[in-house]
């Protein structure tokens, strides 16, 4: 299974190495390395939630005093969507597809800013899904429902797809979120020629571990790189809002689709993390995402690259 393209952030060496974390206009940031792969995490933009839709069942004053606590507003959750491109060898690959055009105003820059960083999405050769929701996963198409990396092979979870294309799935959907069940299924219809799909512990592109983090999604899955002396964990939706998540891993969250495996999960995944030491790549951290997962007493912390 083969890789994403251009202007890729993390270029040779040993451990992952970064060299500088800058802004660009087209907001191309990181220069990870990791063994023979380069890492660029690209924006696609944000997405804000009244608290109540956010985290509707955990206690409102400790969330908002969490959120004080941590320098952030307390009238809303603001996380980015920060897209990965890893390129090794003659693979370009990217890890979810940001939004497009039809989900969000604030969501949906991907092309435009893979465009300005010079990266031609004809040339992407896969497209690897950490899960099927909206802000993941309905950029494959454009303004025209066409696909944008025509030229790629798209990767899913098999349960991830199953459970998006079953006939229990908008019933298992809350009224709000409900629109995302024929969002997923228009893009699997577009992909259906062009997908192959992955379990936990499979390699989906060669030195790119599969790691299972269900809960937030039936299939949501996470992606170890390897290659470096220092893996890079791209998290996907596993764990999501940095003080929130980290902070506070036994809060459920309003999107995911099973709290409590959805805890279970987050809650071994930043054990794991903080042991292996291993960079993570979180797409709704603030851009670009990347650092690496440390205790904090019984709980966690972010410390960016």
């Amino acid at each position: 299974m083969n890789s994403i393209s251009r202007r890729a952030v993390l270029r040779g060496g040993a451990a992952l190495a970064v060299a500088g974390f800058m802004s660009s206009p087209a907001r191309a940031i990181g220069h990870l390395t990791t063994g023979d792969g380069e890492l660029t995490i690209m924006a696609d933009g944000f997405i804000k939630l009244p608290l109540s839709a956010a985290m509707p069942d955990v206690p409102q004053a400790e969330l908002e005093k969490l959120l004080t606590d941590n320098g952030l507003a307390t009238d809303a959750l603001v996380n980015d969507c920060n897209v990965t491109v890893l390129r090794k060898g003659e693979q370009l690959v990217i890890f979810d597809a940001g939004a497009g055009p039809n989900f969000l105003p604030s969501t949906g820059r991907l092309a435009s800013n893979l465009a300005e960083a010079g990266i031609d999405p004809t040339a992407v050769t896969d497209v690897v899904f950490t899960h099927a929701h909206p802000d993941h996963i309905w950029g494959v198409t454009d303004d025209f429902d066409e696909l944008l990396f025509p030229e790629a092979r798209y990767h899913i979870s098999q349960t991830e797809w199953d459970f998006w294309r079953s006939e229990g799935a908008l019933d298992a959907m809350p009224e709000a979120r409900r629109n995302f069940v024929p969002g997923a299924r228009n893009r699997f219809d577009r992909i259906e020629d062009k997908v192959s799909f992955f379990m936990p512990g499979d390699e989906v592109i060669e030195g790119v571990e599969v790691v299972g983090t269900p809960g937030h999604t039936p299939g949501h899955s996470s992606f170890m790189v390897h290659g470096g002396d220092t893996p890079v964990h791209i998290l996907g939706d596993a764990a999501t809002n940095l003080a929130v998540s980290l902070e506070r891993p036994d809060w459920p969250t309003g999107a995911d689709q099973d709290p409590d495996t959805a805890i279970k999960t987050r809650t071994a995944l930043l054990d794991r993390l903080a042991n292996d030491k291993a960079w993570v790549i979180g797409f709704h951290f603030p851009h670009p995402g990347a650092g690496t997962i440390e205790r904090k007493g019984a709980a966690y912390r972010f410390v960016t690259a």
